[in-house]
């Protein structure tokens, strides 16, 4: 039988009435000790003491622990930088101007500064993955894997799947370093000289060298220091000679 929802937890200042913003503390708590200590390593007591809420403010809003934690993966993948909301590029646009923009886009968002405690619970879930990575995987992250596998296709239409797949891995791959290991660069190569990196040089550059990697592009290191690219219609070799 379903559970059913009965009044709010009297959970802070008021007259009993409910604290509208527990329902977010609560998800900010969570997060903080699902990424420290894992779903069976968190409890919800904690959890709500952390939150300034009442014990009952859980099953209110979310049900059970469970759902909480799906919540709070969801909000992690928000705060590491969400990737359901990618523009749409106009219909008809050369499929180089849409791989540019998928591009451009995906390495601003991975670019931009993210929670401790998102990035760490978004890879605790990904690296074992549950009923919270299902979710976000399938609401945020396969629609863009989906769009940049067209983008391909369209691209490179003579390519087969497997090569197809493992050249969208290559492209987002360079753009979740950027997010994924900025800490690590940080240590090898200090925080000055990272964050020198701004959002525009990396995006520029993750966009050239997949274009010439494509063959699209003039090779990386050569005398141009700009994209100088290769018309479509022209199949070229970027090994050809000179």
């Amino acid at each position: 039988m379903a559970r059913e929802k009965t009044v709010p937890p009297a959970d802070g200042p008021g007259e009993g009435g409910a604290d509208p913003d527990a329902r977010e503390r609560l998800l900010a708590a969570a997060q903080d000790a699902f990424a420290e200590n894992g779903f069976k390593g968190a409890t919800v007591r904690d959890i709500c003491r952390a939150a300034g809420a009442n014990v009952a403010a859980v099953n209110y809003y979310f049900g059970d622990k469970e759902q909480l934690y799906i919540e709070a993966v969801k909000r992690a993948h928000t705060c590491a930088g969400r990737m359901d909301t990618f523009p749409v590029p106009p219909a008809g646009a050369p499929p180089l101007d849409k791989l540019r923009g998928f591009v451009r886009e995906m390495a601003t968002r991975m670019h931009a500064p993210a929670s401790p405690a998102a990035m760490k619970l978004m890879m605790r879930e990904m690296a074992d993955p549950g009923k919270a990575a299902h979710v976000v995987v399938t609401e945020f992250i396969q629609p863009a894997a989906f769009a940049l596998r067209a983008i391909l296709r369209e691209l490179l239409p003579h390519l087969d799947e497997q090569h197809l797949l493992m050249t969208g891995f290559s492209v987002m791959g360079q753009c979740l370093f950027y997010r994924q290991n900025r800490p690590v660069t940080e240590l090898i190569f200090g925080r000055e000289a990272v964050a020198a990196l701004n959002v525009d040089a990396v995006a520029d550059h993750v966009v050239r060298f997949t274009l010439a990697a494509l063959g699209h592009a003039e090779p990386i290191g050569g005398e141009s220091s700009g994209p100088r690219v290769i018309k479509s219609s022209s199949r070229a070799n970027p090994r050809r000679g000179s």
